[in-house]
């Protein structure tokens, strides 16, 4: 009898056969089929990353309990494609004793309440995530040596209020020069400026602004960034280097972002220390949110025309027709100024990719 030939059917067997009945070849691997459902991890502890290395993560567990520990993980294969950074909290599975030898696996982040980020420059679209979960960014620059440069310090400023991150300003080595003329351009916006000379660096007012916040730290290289993180935190051993007499620049130091806890008798809060930048592209920034941080302006330019750059030569710009009317307070006019000098970053870079000259 020929397998399935229905003339074979003497005795009615068939009747009720149908294309599901027919045999399959088994598994000549002998393995599970693929599948695309993947394990929910309803056991996964959630962590703080505090830092990354070579494909390895340094992850705090029960931060602030007596079971506090750092354990190093992996990153699960189907989290290839999302960068893990520095301050993200990260769902861990596996082995999370924290033992020597014993690695776990990160196989989810929880939703981000912030995400700093930058661009190689100006023109580049794909970004590069710096830290996430920040809601302070601590810019650092130096009063000399090298000299401050205040358009690097408008771009830093534009990725933190595109980030919703608030913005603080430390100048370094205030010995060596008087910052009031640089700092006068920043006349107007609401951003705390701390100054500290080499034998007066003032770590328990900044330290206080640390109390309770998660706060980045960014800053050209050469300007102090190390010898403050490392004064803050006496246990954080972060390399400090110098300027280049000759160039005038400084050596790249710190290699690396990683947070750290600041302890003070008033309270705790986490330093985030990243590597030393001559450059901060903002191709990924939405101009839109920085004058949604002007809460002032930002009422007053719902009169603006739409697509109003609002910047000096914008035709029936509500903002400026204000300020020509005398409507706009001293502190006003400085915040309309910072906000225009900002916004003229973006006008820049736009004429820069569309192969114009800027102006």
């Amino acid at each position: 009898m020929s397998w399935l030939d229905p003339d074979d059917d003497l005795d009615g067997d068939f009747e009720d056969f149908d294309e599901s009945s027919i045999r399959m070849r088994p598994n000549p691997k002998a393995n599970r089929p693929r599948t695309k459902r993947r394990p929910a991890h309803d056991d996964a502890q959630i962590g703080r990353v505090l830092g990354v290395d070579r494909g390895r993560y340094s992850v705090m567990l029960d931060e602030g309990t007596d079971d506090e520990r750092t354990i190093t993980t992996t990153r699960a294969r189907e989290l290839r494609r999302m960068p893990v950074v520095t301050g993200d909290q990260a769902r861990v599975v596996g082995d999370t004793s924290g033992d020597e030898g014993t690695l776990a696996r990160i196989v989810g982040i929880v939703e981000r309440s912030s995400l700093l980020r930058r661009s190689a420059d100006d023109t580049d679209q794909v970004e590069r995530v710096i830290v996430a979960n920040a809601d302070q960014m601590l810019i650092v620059v130096a009063a000399a040596d090298p000299e401050p440069r205040a358009r690097l310090v408008d771009r830093y400023l534009v990725a933190a209020l595109d980030a919703g991150v608030r913005p603080l300003l430390v100048v370094t080595k205030t010995d060596l020069a008087d910052p009031a003329q640089f700092l006068s351009h920043f006349d107007g916006l609401d951003l705390r400026v701390f100054t500290s000379a080499q034998e007066e660096m003032p770590t328990d007012e900044i330290g206080a602004a640390l109390i309770g916040h998660s706060t980045v730290f960014v800053g050209h290289s050469g300007v102090g960034k190390s010898t403050l993180v490392n004064a803050l935190v006496p246990s954080a051993g972060r390399a400090t280097g110098h300027v280049n007499q000759v160039t005038g620049r400084g050596r790249h130091t710190s290699s690396s972002t990683v947070s750290l806890r600041y302890v003070s008798p008033g309270g705790t809060g986490w330093v985030i220390d990243t590597p030393g930048v001559r450059s901060f592209g903002l191709g990924h920034v939405d101009p839109a949110n920085i004058l949604a941080s002007f809460t002032e302006l930002a009422e007053i330019a719902e009169n603006c025309p739409r697509g109003c750059t609002h910047l000096t030569d914008a035709p029936d710009c509500a903002l400026i027709e204000a300020a020509e009317r005398g409507e706009l307070s001293p502190a006003t006019l400085s915040r309309l100024d910072s906000l225009q000098r900002l916004l003229q970053t973006f006008a820049d870079k736009a004429e820069a990719s569309s192969g114009s000259s800027p102006r």
